[in-house]
């Protein structure tokens, strides 16, 4: 009776291990491929927020050009700004992605730059690419 009951034992328990090595063997393959795609992820947003914040650098270095040019070409208020979004830029925390700081300062970039190009009457924007219209009207 001993033999008969191990039988149906094992019989019963062989779907119970087919599962659980599927199981294993599905999470051991997921975690590869989950920090593959994650790397994939992380190394194109990492490459979009570079390129956004390069961007911006671009304009403020231009515009601080500008400036250093003719000071009294722009207001006050929008060379108050310009210095706002280059301290914003050398204060992003480009080493630390997850630092809770990084939306409210990218946040900050963004309104900052679109406030200064409706003052100066520029229509720059970032949309994934630096786009220009309206750039044949700019006189310094």
């Amino acid at each position: 009776m001993d033999s008969t009951e191990d039988i149906f034992d094992s019989a019963v328990n062989l779907e119970e291990t087919h599962y659980k090595e599927g199981y294993e063997e599905g999470y051991a393959n997921g975690i590869v491929s989950g920090k593959e795609e994650g790397c994939q992820v992380g190394l194109k947003t990492g490459f979009e927020v570079g390129e956004e914040l390069g961007f911006y650098r671009g304009c403020i270095d231009i515009w601080n050009s500008a400036i250093r040019v003719d000071p009294n070409h722009f207001s006050a208020r929008v060379q108050k700004t310009i210095s706002q979004m280059d301290e914003l830029l050398k204060k992003y925390p480009i080493s630390d992605p997850e630092n809770e700081s990084v939306s409210d300062i990218m946040d900050s970039l963004r309104l900052k730059f679109r406030a200064t190009c409706a003052t100066l009457n520029v229509k720059l924007e970032y949309n994934g690419y630096p786009k220009a219209s309206g750039v044949e009207n700019i006189k310094f």
